[in-house]
C-alpha cells in the first residue's frame, strides 16, 4: 500500500466523519456546555504541562551534552612512588587516602597517599612478633 493511497483514506474517512456528525448534532444544554469547557481547560492544562515537562528535559539533556564546547579535560598523569622490588597486595580507598598495601622484601607495608596529589603521607611498616 502507498503512502498516496493511505492518505486519501485516512482523508475519505474524516470527510465521512465530519458528514456524519454535522447530521447528527444538537446544541448542548448549559449544564453540558459547562462540563465539556472544563474539560478542555483541563486537557489544555495537561498537554500545556506536559509540553513544559518535556521541553525542561529536552534542555538538561542539551546542556548536560554541549556544556563542554568541545574543551577536552586533560587530566594530569600522575603516578605514586613505590620502593623498589615492591609487590602491591592490596588497596582501599578512603577520606581522600589512597592506601596501598605492599610486600617489599618479604615485609609488609601500608603506604598512605593523599587522593588528589598522590603524594605520600604515612609509611606504617608491619613487623611479626
Amino acid at each position: 500500500m502507498s503512502w498516496a493511497a493511505i492518505v486519501t483514506v485516512s482523508v475519505t474517512l474524516f470527510v465521512m466523519a465530519q458528514e456524519m456528525s454535522a447530521d447528527d448534532e444538537k446544541p448542548l444544554d448549559p449544564e453540558a456546555a459547562r462540563i465539556v469547557a472544563k474539560v478542555r481547560r483541563l486537557m489544555m492544562t495537561a498537554s500545556l504541562t506536559t509540553f513544559i515537562a518535556v521541553a525542561v528535559v529536552m534542555g538538561v539533556i542539551g546542556y548536560r551534552v554541549f556544556r563542554n564546547e568541545g574543551r577536552v579535560q586533560h587530566l594530569p598523569t600522575i603516578s605514586p612512588v613505590l620502593p623498589a622490588g615492591a609487590k602491591v597486595l592490596s588497596s582501599a580507598i578512603g577520606e581522600g587516602r589512597l592506601v596501598l598495601t605492599v610486600e617489599v622484601n618479604g615485609a609488609i607495608e601500608l603506604l598512605s597517599f593523599d587522593l588528589d596529589t598522590l603524594k605520600p603521607v604515612g609509611r606504617t611498616r608491619l613487623a611479626p612478633q
